[in-house]
Formats: structure tokens, sequence, C-alpha cells
């Protein structure tokens, strides 16, 4: 299990301690530095009933200063993952992949159904 995660999120380290409390094994990735590949972000919009848009960090600092809010209706799927693949600082935490599902964002309840 990979999970792709930014040291600086509270969100992330919740996500961590929850991991780590189901003594759950995985391996960190800095989200900033090495987002998410097209081919995982593809592969979680079928997690995600193919909704592109719940891939976005919508309160983060660069959601906001590329307008993005404003941008993404005009955009294709094809375009918003290549934007999230260039910038990871973009990408909802944290981002959970294994061979059998992918997670966005945590959730406490939603994550004990899964572990």
């Amino acid at each position: 299990m990979k999970i792709y995660e930014y040291k600086g999120c509270s969100t992330c380290r919740n996500a961590l301690k929850f991991l780590d409390s189901k003594k759950v094994l995985y391996s960190k990735i800095p989200i900033r530095e090495t987002p998410p590949s097209i081919a995982e972000l593809k592969k979680a919009l079928k997690f995600l009933n193919g909704d592109s848009n719940k891939l976005f960090n919508t309160s983060g600092q660069d959601y906001k200063a590329l307008n993005l809010k404003e941008k993404l209706g005009a955009m294709t799927d094809d375009d918003k993952l290549k934007l999230l693949n260039s910038n990871g600082n973009l990408v909802k935490r944290p981002f959970v992949i294994t061979n059998d599902f992918v997670l966005v964002g945590f959730k406490e309840d939603d994550w004990k159904k899964v572990f």
C-alpha cells in the first residue's frame, strides 16, 4: 500500500496514526515532490465514480491561486489528470492506493470500513 502524504498536513498525520493503530503496512510518498502517476489517478477515478473533481485539494493555496473553482468545469478529465500529476499540491490528500482500492482524503468512518 502506498500513501501519498504531506508532512505538514494534519489530516495526513491523523490518517497515518489511524493506519499505525491498525498495524497496516504502508510506504509513504511525499505528494508534493512525487505526485501520483496518471495511471494511479485514472485508477482513483474508478473508485470516485468518475468524478475527477474529487481528486482536487480544493482548500489548498495552489487551487485558489490558479482559480480552479472557475476553470475545472471547462477542462477535460485528461487535462485535469495532467494538472494533478504535474502539481502534487493540487491532489487531495492523503491519497492511498493499493491493488484493490483507492482512498482520497481521510474520513475515519470511511477508512474503518476498509481497514
